[in-house]
């Protein structure tokens, strides 16, 4: 019998998109691990195939009971609080930053391949670039408290030579389907949407910095197919360890990802440029853009989907899905 893959935050949005790639690709001995409270995320769970369900609290008791020792193959750790706006700090050290800890002190005592979610909100506001070199860590500066756990567990794990052994994934803006339970989190892809089935039309903010018009503002959409695949890459080359953007390198505005959404509603676009508001203003990132090339020099070579190619496919499913 084959080793079981640990999948944390598996009723999320990437972390179900990932086990979908890995039913795909034949496996089904799957372990997922969540918090699904009362939550709508049970549905992301519908149609997936995995051997159990386990809540998170009772996967750590018997991760320190040692029930797993000798059972697992790999831990893809994509749980965590992903809310930019989270204040409740403490919360965020002990869920993001200390239930990562746990989980690679124990795959690395295990010898057990792990590979966890960190973020583009590391990078704060992109002063720094966008490369995923070890060395640049300590230099960047996040913006919020959620990029902060997240950068946080990055330098632990640089200082304790882990990074030697384990991946961390920086994932970008991704966009795609069962993302709907992430509420005000959700991608502006599924925001649209709603907006224009509801208005006809679709705000975006305004822009504080000179150097951006309205509505031009860039970041780095990927589809979430795109970052499933990229995840699972890092499964199929153990030899492969370190930090790796997770991204398309070619960053787009929300105006171009507005009237991708327009386009493939029928519509012609209709957008209202909306004042931010002032507390996120000086935490507000102009610009994401993701520095690729040490994955490409990896050897992942697939190529990503063009935006409006994966917008449009996007919003057909949604469509579908609600009629």
């Amino acid at each position: 019998m084959s080793k079981t893959v640990i999948i944390t935050g598996g009723a999320g949005f990437i972390g179900c998109n990932i086990v979908k790639r890995l039913n795909e690709l034949g496996e089904d001995n799957i372990l997922i691990v969540d918090n699904l409270g009362t939550s709508y995320k049970w549905q992301n769970l519908i149609g997936l195939d995995f051997e159990d369900y386990v809540q998170k609290d009772v996967f750590l008791d018997k991760l320190s009971a040692r029930a797993f020792d000798g059972k697992i193959s790999a831990i893809i750790h994509m749980g965590a609080r992903s809310s930019t706006t989270e204040t409740d700090i403490e919360y965020l050290m002990e869920n993001n930053y200390g239930y990562t800890k746990t989980l690679a002190v124990w795959a690395v005592k295990e010898k057990v391949r792990f590979i966890y979610a960190s973020s583009a909100a590391t990078y704060g506001n992109g002063s720094m670039g966008f490369s995923d070199d070890h060395q640049l860590l300590k230099y960047l500066r996040p913006l919020n408290a959620y990029g902060y756990s997240k950068h946080l567990f990055d330098l632990w794990a640089l200082k304790n030579n882990l990074l030697e052994t384990i991946v961390g994934l920086k994932y970008f803006n991704v966009f795609g389907p069962n993302e709907s339970h992430k509420g005000e989190m959700s991608s502006m892809v599924f925001k649209a949407y709603k907006q224009i089935r509801k208005d006809g039309s679709v705000g975006l903010f305004r822009s504080y910095n000179n150097d951006y018009g309205d509505g031009k503002q860039l970041r780095d959409f990927i589809y979430v197919e795109d970052a499933a695949d990229m995840t699972l890459y890092f499964l199929e080359h153990p030899e492969i360890n370190g930090i790796f953007n997770i991204g398309t390198g070619n960053p787009r505005t929300w105006n171009d990802l507005v009237k991708a959404v327009f386009s493939a509603l029928g519509k012609e676009p209709s957008i209202e440029y909306i004042d931010m508001p002032e507390n996120i203003r000086d935490r507000y990132q102009y610009l994401t853009k993701a520095d690729i090339s040490k994955l490409r020099m990896s050897g992942y070579e697939k190529e990503t989907s063009a935006l409006e190619d994966a917008v449009r496919g996007y919003v057909n499913r949604i469509t579908c899905e609600e009629t």
